[in-house]
């Protein structure tokens, strides 16, 4: 690491009636052994005191504060754009209103963007607490399955891939290059199965320049108004048995594929039209998107899905799409279903 080389840093904050947690997460920024040279705060139109209590906490700063007042209220995609858009600094560090920050973490960060050049954004882990911020119930890579195996993946060059499985770029542990912005910029209005930190993500994934830190470097509060966050899904999965590929209404086979089939087409859509045509991981996107038009528009009669089916097997495609939690013969299970079905 060149030491004479110090990146500027800056925080993009967004409040939104977080007066209830906003010093806590203050503190934690006072406390940082690297200050940042900026903090800007956009709020979405508060009614708690929150900006009050902004313009109390900034006035006692050792580093410049702007606090900047939504005339309407955007909601945390666009907030979360237009506090990046005013940052000033070479990096950006994103802060939620309710976590607490390790005082190590701009420093680490910061570093980190320093050794490695080529990289645009970077995200570390962090520790999932209770409201109070005092039991330390797990990691949060593992509530998105981000395990050793997918870090494994991700390093290897298939960060398209573990993203297109479910986002693992919490935003609020991320810190971006400003000139990143000018291919993340502006957020897409819609994003299917994705918000803003996601979307920041799979613009990473697709250049192959999002990184992540194997470190937890700060508490991430849950708590019941919290806009996003962790959750325990109620989600009752659909176990399809054997038999049931045989009576199933084809309709109600073909639903859940199409949906994916839309969701990658907007996704690769969005991307195509930020990015070159080449960026190493749209390839990825376009393999998948293949693969599930393929399944999605398979030929009413059976003969004529065989072939098909039998080459996306052959090539990888069924096994490579599994759910990572799937049983081994999940995926020959699947195509089986799509030649019957």
């Amino acid at each position: 690491m060149n030491h004479a080389i110090q990146p500027t840093t800056s925080i993009a904050l967004c409040t939104f009636n977080g007066a209830d947690y906003l010093s806590t997460q203050w503190a934690s920024l006072l406390a940082q052994e690297q200050l940042p040279d900026e903090v800007v705060v956009c709020d979405d139109q508060s009614t708690d005191g929150t900006v009050a209590l902004l313009h109390r906490l900034a006035a006692q700063s050792p580093f410049p504060v702007r606090i900047l007042k939504n005339p309407v209220r955007l909601g945390y995609n666009k907030n979360f754009e237009k506090a990046l858009l005013e940052c000033t600094s070479d990096l950006i560090f994103i802060c939620d209103q309710d976590d607490a920050w390790f005082p190590d973490k701009i420093k680490t960060m910061a570093r980190f963007m320093v050794d490695h050049p080529d990289i645009e954004a970077a995200f570390c882990d962090a520790w999932v607490t209770d409201e109070q911020l005092q039991e330390r119930q797990s990691r949060f890579w593992e509530w998105v399955r981000f395990d050793t195996a997918t870090r494994s993946r991700w390093q290897s060059g298939e960060m398209m891939e573990v993203m297109l499985d479910g986002n693992r770029v919490m935003g609020c542990a991320t810190v971006l290059r400003s000139s990143f912005l000018a291919n993340a910029l502006p957020v897409p209005e819609s994003v299917p199965g994705y918000i803003y930190d996601g979307w920041l993500g799979l613009v990473g994934a697709a250049r192959h320049s999002v990184a992540f830190i194997d470190e937890p470097l700060q508490l991430y509060r849950t708590h019941p108004q919290q806009q996003v966050g962790v959750r325990e899904s109620d989600e009752v999965v659909e176990r399809v048995r054997l038999l049931d590929r045989f009576g199933r209404q084809r309709e109600k086979k073909l639903a859940p594929l199409r949906e994916k089939q839309s969701q990658l087409a907007v996704i690769n859509k969005l991307l195509r039209n930020r990015l070159n045509n080449n960026a190493p991981g749209l390839a990825a996107l376009r393999r998948r998107l293949s693969h599930f038009t393929m399944r999605s528009c398979l030929p009413h009669k059976r003969h004529r899905r065989i072939g098909p089916v039998l080459a996306s097997l052959r090539e990888g495609n069924y096994q490579r799409y599994a759910d990572v939690s799937a049983n081994w013969y999940a995926p020959y299970l699947a195509a089986l279903g799509d030649i019957l079905e």
